[in-house]
């Protein structure tokens, strides 16, 4: 098959009856070209061979077969060699030196590196690099005046540091799903490291928050007029440097870092096709901390139901022995053992499903008691099924009157079309959270454009540059200076 998907020959010294010693002599080669010898004659490698066992009854003419075999599939290139001629018999027989091929080096490579991870995913979650992403944008951002060199470096830059993100974050994700992860989280031994992973994940998705808004940012002020500028000069740096591989080849350099920027962009602020894989790492990153949670607290739960109390007992014991009168034990044992006929009562009921309700704001819940005994059985009888249609009512006209007054409080901090934080008197709490929200939700999307709880479509100016204190009846908080505009119909109020 012609074109980008013909055979590979190159791979077959990987999978044919003698691969064991083909893959000896490439390993030989691929070591030696990282040590920039790039020739080798056939006696050293017949003399690094004979140093293994297994190489004993190798010799010279089965190694020159081989080296044919490996040039036929492109693993070696062959030179004749003319210039150390010293006998007769070199000069009829002609002597080759072999060199390896930019193919089979890429293969060794990927090899030794599949060698030392085994089979198991790496990865790390590096919260470093969102920051140099961060400050490489910001270069950019100020590049008009660089030179091409310098534009060149920002690019290769921005590159390195988002293929070490996405390359890290993938792999370690899929470690922490792994069965060998799993069996290892599962482990007692993993109880001494929970709190160092627990931070670990929470000090990234820390530094993931803080960074991403500014990456975000940056990324959504870069027009497409001022990437094409800065992509011409990286196209001026790389046409003066000479490599072997353009030879030949006319390829539209600035049309493919336009492509590379678009994906680089959509892993921030998603795409057409569906969500960001920024928001998909955070993601990951949360249920991972919740799993982690989980299973420590059942492996907590385990080791506490199998752990023998009999040393406690017989410290308690002895500590009852040194008491100077009954009095003074009956003391002890009101601690230790508390009230025998203390009631622990609990009820399982959801007052509300308002979730910013404080607990002081809740009213009491009833709860009944039924004796815990084998016998006991309820007693029912039929009663007629009651019409709920009022209470049903009742709550939602609650719930809308609740919903009209939020919206008239919302409206009334309106100034026209947009609402400007730091010019509101004190607000009443839920004001507070919902404004919040808002910010959230925006801050995800890369238009900073949301729909609220009301219909209303608003975007969110953030200046991160002025700091502003939103009072509320229940405190104050710091925060950068926030615009709500109301767009479209909205607007008009």
């Amino acid at each position: 098959m012609e074109g980008p998907f013909k055979r590979v020959t190159e791979a077959t010294y990987l999978s044919t009856e003698k691969s064991d010693k083909y893959r000896a002599i490439l390993r030989f080669f691929y070591i030696q070209h990282e040590r920039l010898r790039e020739f080798l004659f056939p006696e050293e490698v017949f003399a690094h061979l004979k140093e293994f066992s297994f190489f004993a009854n190798y010799d010279l003419d089965e190694l020159h077969t081989d080296l044919s075999s490996l040039v036929k599939w492109g693993n070696l290139r062959a030179q004749q060699e003319s210039g150390k001629v010293k006998t007769v018999d070199e000069f009829k027989k002609r002597r080759f030196r072999y060199q390896i091929t930019p193919y089979t080096v890429e293969f060794e490579r990927m090899l030794i590196q599949f060698e030392q991870d085994s089979d198991t995913f790496g990865g790390s979650l590096e919260k470093t690099q969102f920051e140099r992403i961060y400050q490489t944008l910001k270069r950019i951002q100020g590049s008009i005046n660089d030179m091409p060199e310098v534009c060149a470096q920002h690019w290769d830059d921005l590159l390195t540091y988002f293929k070490k993100i996405t390359q890290n974050t993938s792999d370690y994700f899929a470690y922490l799903r792994s069965e060998d992860a799993s069996e290892q989280i599962k482990s007692e031994a993993f109880l001494l490291y929970k709190d160092q992973f627990t931070l670990y994940l929470r000090e990234f998705i820390i530094a993931l928050q803080r960074t991403a808004a500014g990456i975000q940012d940056v990324m959504v002020s870069l027009s497409r007029e001022d990437m094409r500028a800065f992509f011409q000069k990286v196209a001026r740096h790389e046409e003066k440097v000479f490599r072997f591989e353009r030879i030949g080849l006319e390829t539209d350099h600035i049309a493919e870092m336009e492509a590379t920027w678009m994906n680089v962009k959509a892993w921030f602020l998603g795409d057409e096709a569906g969500e960001s894989q920024y928001e998909n790492v955070q993601q990951q990153t949360n249920d991972a901390i919740r799993r982690i949670t989980r299973i420590v607290q059942r492996l907590g739960e385990r080791s506490q139901l199998q752990r023998s109390r009999k040393e406690d007992y017989l410290h308690l014991a002895q500590w009852f022995l040194r008491l100077p009168s009954i009095e003074e034990a009956h003391k002890l044992a009101s601690v230790a053992f508390g009230v025998t006929h203390t009631k622990h009562i609990y009820s399982d009921h959801i007052p509300t499903d308002d979730i910013y309700t404080d607990v002081w704001e809740e009213a009491p819940m009833a709860h009944e008691r039924v004796p815990k005994i084998r016998e006991y059985r309820e007693k029912t009888k039929a009663t007629a099924l009651e019409d709920h249609r009022e209470l049903k009512e009742k709550a939602k006209k609650e719930h809308l009157e609740r919903r009209l007054y939020e919206r008239q409080v919302i409206q009334a901090y309106r100034s026209g079309s947009e609402i400007v934080l730091e010019e509101l008197p004190v607000v009443e709490p839920f004001v507070r959270k919902l404004f919040l929200s808002w910010i959230g939700k925006a801050m995800a999307r890369a238009d900073h454009t949301i729909k609220t709880e009301y219909g209303d479509h608003i975007r969110v100016q953030l200046d991160r540059t002025r700091t502003i204190t939103l009072r509320s009846k229940d405190g104050e908080m710091k925060m950068p200076a926030v615009t709500f505009h109301f767009i479209g119909k909205e607007a008009r109020g």
